[in-house]
C-alpha cells in the first residue's frame, strides 16, 4: 500500500509499505476513502513529540470502507462505510466502562514513556507518535482498526462522506470541550482558535443553549468561517486587546466559559511574550507556547470554567495558577472521547443542525501529501483542512 511518513522534523514522504492484516480477532481493517490532516500533527512534524520514528504513518481523522473482520468483530463487516474514532479505546477497562474512552487502560501497547512522564499510562492513538500505541496512521490505502466494536462507527444513509469524515475527530473534539464547559443557557463562550476544532467548538455551544460565542484567532479567513457558518463574534487578537473586549462584550464580567483549542503552538500578540515562550520552547526549557490558555484564564469571569482542548504534552513556565485559585475557576481537559458522542453527533447532522463539511477546503492525492501539509501548516491559500483520497 502507499502511505504519508514521517521521516524527521518537517520531513515527509511518501513510501509503499506492506498491507496492514489483523493481529488480534477484535480488529478490522478498513481501506481508507478520505482521511484529513489536523492541527495536532503539526505537533509531530515540528519535532515537539519525541517518540516518532521514521517511516511512521501519519492521520488519525478518516472514514472508509471495511474490507476484512476479525472473528472476534460482531458489529461490522465487509464494505460497511464507517468512521473512526481517533483516540481509541478497548470498551472493557474500567475508564472505558464509565464512557471515559480517551482515558483507556488496554489500548496502548507501550505505556512506559507515559507513565513515566504522566503518572499513568494514556491511551493509544491513531498514527501519534510510540508514546501514544505506535499505532499506524490513516494517511495511506490501508489502517487496521483494533477493538473495532468500540471505535468504528457506521455511517448513516444519507450522510456524505464530506459530512461523516469529521465525525472521525474534529467535531466529538470541539463538542466534547463544549461538554465539559458546562456551558449553560444565556452563557458567553469565548473560544481560542478557529481551526477545524474551535469551529466545531463553536457550533457546539450553541448546540449546547449558548446565547453568545466569542471566536479569537489572527487569520481572516478563520474568524470569517466562525462568523459566516459559526455565528460567532470574531475578533482578531492582532487588532483588539482581547481582555478589554472581552470585558466589554459581557459587561464588565468576562466569557462564562473559556475554551482553549490552540495548543502547545500557540502564538501571541505581545511580542515580548511570543519571543519568551518561543526561545524556551526552542531550547526545550519548557515543551509548551501558552499564550492562549493565560490569555483564556486572566479573561475568564469568576467562578467560569476553563476548558482546554489544544494539545499540550509536558511543561508550560508561566502558568497563572493565582488566577486560577483566587478568581475560583473550574479547569477541565482531555482528549475526546468520541465514542460517547458519535450517535448524537450524527442526529445533528441528520436534523441540519450540524454540517462539518466547509472544513474541507483542500482536497488531494496521497501521493501529493507532503504539499498538502505544507500548505496546512503556513495557511496558505486560506487552507482550514487538506483531505486526502489514498
Amino acid at each position: 500500500m502507499r502511505a504519508l511518513t514521517w521521516q524527521g522534523t518537517n520531513r515527509l514522504s511518501v513510501e509503499t509499505l506492506p498491507d496492514p492484516e489483523l493481529i488480534n480477532p477484535r480488529d478490522v481493517i478498513v481501506r481508507v476513502k478520505l482521511s484529513s490532516v489536523c492541527g495536532s500533527d503539526l505537533h509531530l512534524l515540528d519535532g515537539y513529540v519525541p517518540t516518532m520514528h521514521a517511516g511512521d504513518v501519519l492521520g488519525h481523522e478518516f472514514l472508509g470502507e471495511v474490507v476484512e473482520a476479525g472473528s472476534g468483530v460482531t458489529q461490522f463487516s465487509r464494505g460497511d462505510r464507517v468512521i473512526a474514532i481517533s483516540i481509541l479505546g478497548c470498551g472493557d477497562c474500567q475508564p472505558c466502562q464509565r464512557q471515559e474512552f480517551s482515558c483507556c487502560d488496554n489500548s496502548n501497547p507501550n505505556p512506559t514513556f507515559t507513565q513515566e512522564l504522566y503518572g499513568h499510562a494514556c491511551t493509544g492513538i491513531f498514527g501519534y507518535s510510540h508514546a501514544f500505541g505506535g499505532y499506524a496512521g490513516s494517511h495511506a490505502t490501508y489502517v487496521r482498526v483494533p477493538f473495532a466494536d468500540v471505535n468504528l462507527f457506521k455511517v448513516p444513509e444519507g450522510i456524505s462522506d464530506e459530512k461523516a469524515l469529521f465525525v472521525s475527530d474534529a467535531v466529538p473534539t470541539g463538542y466534547y470541550g463544549a461538554d465539559i464547559a458546562d456551558i449553560e443557557p444565556g452563557d458567553t463562550v469565548a473560544v481560542w482558535g478557529c481551526g477545524g476544532v474551535g469551529q466545531m467548538a463553536i457550533r457546539s455551544a450553541y448546540l449546547m443553549g449558548a446565547e453568545q460565542v466569542i471566536a479569537i484567532d489572527r487569520f481572516e479567513d478563520r474568524l470569517h468561517l466562525a462568523r459566516k457558518q459559526g455565528g460567532a463574534i470574531g475578533l482578531n487578537y492582532t487588532q483588539h486587546d482581547i481582555h478589554d473586549a472581552l470585558l466589554s462584550l459581557t459587561g464588565g464580567r468576562g466569557p462564562d466559559r473559556c475554551i482553549d483549542c490552540v495548543g502547545m503552538e500557540a502564538h501571541s500578540e505581545h511580542k515580548l511574550e511570543n519571543v519568551y515562550d518561543r526561545t524556551k520552547q526552542m531550547m526545550r526549557l519548557q515543551t509548551e507556547r501558552g499564550a492562549a490558555l493565560r490569555q483564556a484564564i486572566h479573561s475568564c469571569r469568576k467562578g467560569g470554567t476553563v476548558s482546554v482542548l489544544g494539545v499540550y504534552a509536558g511543561f508550560m513556565d508561566k502558568f497563572p495558577i493565582g488566577a486560577v485559585v483566587n478568581k475560583a475557576l473550574t479547569m477541565k481537559s482531555g482528549q475526546q472521547p468520541g465514542q460517547r458522542y458519535v450517535e448524537r453527533i450524527f442526529e445533528h447532522i441528520q436534523a441540519g443542525e450540524l454540517d462539518p463539511s466547509y472544513l474541507m477546503t483542500h482536497t488531494a492525492s496521497l501521493e501529493d501529501g507532503p504539499q498538502g501539509y505544507a500548505m496546512f501548516k503556513h495557511k496558505s491559500d486560506d487552507c482550514l483542512r487538506v483531505v486526502f483520497a489514498p
